[in-house]
């Protein structure tokens, strides 16, 4: 199993007591070293949540974020580095933060990567570690903080996924199968969760300006940007403005997949 903190030393100092851990919302975010996840995370300790973070292997840029949110908001932070796609480090994690905050309340399922190009010349080493990160990292976390959700009769899950889960593209088959796999694993647990007042939705995002749409070049993106009718790609920040406003509407709103895509599909 890939090794990661429980959680950087330069918190032990700040730790608060367990009434204030309670009074403040706990979330955990996966994917959360930059990007969408990253954004979120700000939005949240904004809001006075606690956070649990992890990513597979940008661990300086993710303490970085832990220390700019801690100064900020005064709220902790506990960071993690492994694979999603890896049930005994998911397990660790969420395990962990019950031990530390006592209570989740909200998981943010945005860990993923892309794979550009043909199927007939992807690997089957390439599928099953698109798959493991994509999907399989969305089935560990969820099962596994299902129970303290539901016995604490309350909490919210929400999966980052893709308007490529709800049409496809070519050239991006794995991904696409992974988004429309999430898509209908978050319509069918909003189901099963309803009776227990934990809503499951997910959003399915366009073409957001992340890392993950730099490999095109200014030719390329003024071109895509024309394709949408919002004139522009949206912003990470506006996806998480977008993710809080879910995770706090009213538990009606369940098995969702919610297209934040400037008009474009």
């Amino acid at each position: 199993m890939t090794g990661y903190p429980p959680r950087y030393e330069n918190y032990k100092e700040n730790i608060m007591t367990n009434q204030t851990n309670h009074i403040n919302k706990t979330a955990i975010i996966t994917g959360a070293s930059r990007g969408i996840g990253a954004a979120i995370a700000k939005k949240l300790a904004s809001c006075g949540y606690n956070l649990s973070l992890c990513c597979r292997n940008s661990s300086d840029r993710l303490k970085a974020l832990a220390d700019e949110l801690h100064c900020a908001y005064g709220i902790e932070v506990l960071c993690y580095i492994g694979n999603v796609g890896d049930f005994f480090f998911a397990k660790d994690m969420v395990t962990n933060t019950i031990s530390h905050f006592g209570h989740i309340d909200v998981l943010i399922n945005n860990a993923g990567i892309s794979h550009i190009g043909l199927l007939n010349d992807m690997s089957p080493e390439e599928w099953n570690n698109i798959v493991a990160i994509n999907l399989t990292g969305v089935f560990n976390f969820t099962k596994l903080v299902i129970p303290y959700m539901v016995a604490d009769k309350c909490g919210r899950i929400l999966q980052i996924s893709s308007v490529w889960g709800n049409v496809g593209a070519s050239c991006e088959v794995a991904y696409s199968a992974c988004k429309g796999g999430i898509n209908a694993f978050t319509k069918a647990l909003g189901k099963e969760l309803a009776p227990s007042h934990i809503p499951v939705n997910a959003i399915a995002c366009g073409v957001i300006d992340t890392d993950m749409n730099r490999c095109f070049n200014d030719t390329e993106r003024a071109e895509l940007a024309d394709e949408i009718p919002a004139g522009r790609f949206a912003t990470a920040d506006e996806v998480a403005d977008m993710a809080y406003s879910v995770i706090t509407a009213p538990d009606y709103l369940t098995g969702q997949i919610i297209t934040f895509d400037g008009g474009w599909i």
